[in-house]
């Protein structure tokens, strides 16, 4: 049968190019329902934070350290005494979650410890994913180099070794009872601490990408190391990079409001979900509200990122995609 160069020009046109890998993961992603809710938080909630990361101060009405005696402990959509100067009221009018112990707006201080949650949350994977990447792609690269009696990468992975020997927590609290108490410092200490999961996985992607065609043509075309590693083999090791940052800012919201429960982590007066918790905590019956709102924010958070992770792993793994 004979095909004119008509119909074979208008079959190639309704041929659709092959869809890139980050259009078939987001593919993928959207169909996944409880990945999108997760997204879905995630996006409601960065927006919640850029709302009270301009909100929360006293020019406003949504101060978090404006103290309120007459009004303490009034319980969710409680309206505002009387005896209350009009300069301290709150914007909405009334106490949309209720008061603390100080009479404290909840609301506002939930507003500002979800800016302080993420920014610790997404600075600390930031460091710890960076650490991870360096150390890994040293260990994967280099692996067989040797410095004097051991090898690069049984070098870097000893000690990563010995890094997960340790209990995280109680080093990230031996550490913070040994610094003085900064969101900074807390920030940098959780960081440092959690980036050995995200070097292993890097190490084990190098291991595989340094055999690679495109990698012995880029080291043939005499390119530095540095652009081989970083510009060539990093963004085809990314996939459980970013699966592994995006379960660990959920980690660390948890950590930094374990800390502040503790009284270990940020300082009042700066409000976080953790040190909202450990303030109702001798109220728990007498006003369940103090413990309940930034308990339900910090299992929400959580959960919505464990999500968003699970989804990412499988619209990022070829063969979790082929099933």
């Amino acid at each position: 049968m004979a095909y004119s160069a008509t119909t074979l020009d208008q079959t190639n046109s309704t041929i659709a190019p092959p869809d890139s890998p980050a259009r078939q993961a987001w593919r993928i992603l959207k169909q996944d329902r409880l990945a999108s809710a997760g997204l879905i938080i995630l996006a409601v909630l960065i927006l919640i934070a850029i709302a009270g990361k301009w909100l929360t101060d006293t020019q406003t009405g949504f101060d978090p350290a404006t103290v309120r005696l007459v009004d303490k402990l009034r319980p969710p959509m409680a309206s505002i005494s009387d005896l209350v100067p009009t300069e301290e009221r709150p914007a909405l009018g009334f106490y949309l979650l209720g008061t603390d112990d100080l009479g404290r707006d909840v609301f506002s201080r939930m507003l500002q410890g979800s800016v302080v949650s993420l920014t610790i949350g997404f600075v600390a994977v930031g460091i710890a994913t960076v650490l991870g990447i360096f150390f890994g792609a040293l260990a994967g690269y280099y692996g067989d180099k040797r410095l004097g009696f051991i090898s690069v990468d049984n070098l870097i992975m000893r000690f990563t070794d010995v890094m997960l020997c340790f209990p995280t927590f109680f080093l990230i609290l031996t550490a913070v009872a040994l610094l003085p108490p900064s969101i900074y410092n807390i920030m940098a200490i959780i960081g440092l601490t959690s980036w050995m999961g995200t070097a292993r996985f890097v190490r084990a992607e190098f291991l595989s990408l340094r055999e690679q065609d495109f990698v012995e043509a880029a080291r043939a075309l005499g390119l530095p190391a540095w652009r081989v590693l970083f510009i060539h083999m990093l963004p085809n090791a990314m996939a459980p990079v970013l699966v592994s940052a995006t379960i660990g800012v959920a980690s660390a919201i948890l950590t930094e409001s374990a800390l502040s429960f503790l009284g270990f982590g940020v300082q009042p007066p700066d409000a976080t979900w953790g040190n909202i918790l450990s303030d109702g905590k001798s109220y728990i019956f007498d006003a369940p509200w103090l413990f309940f709102f930034p308990g339900f924010a910090i299992v929400i958070v959580v959960l919505a990122f464990n999500l968003l992770g699970e989804g990412l792993r499988e619209a990022l793994n070829p063969k979790l995609r082929s099933r």
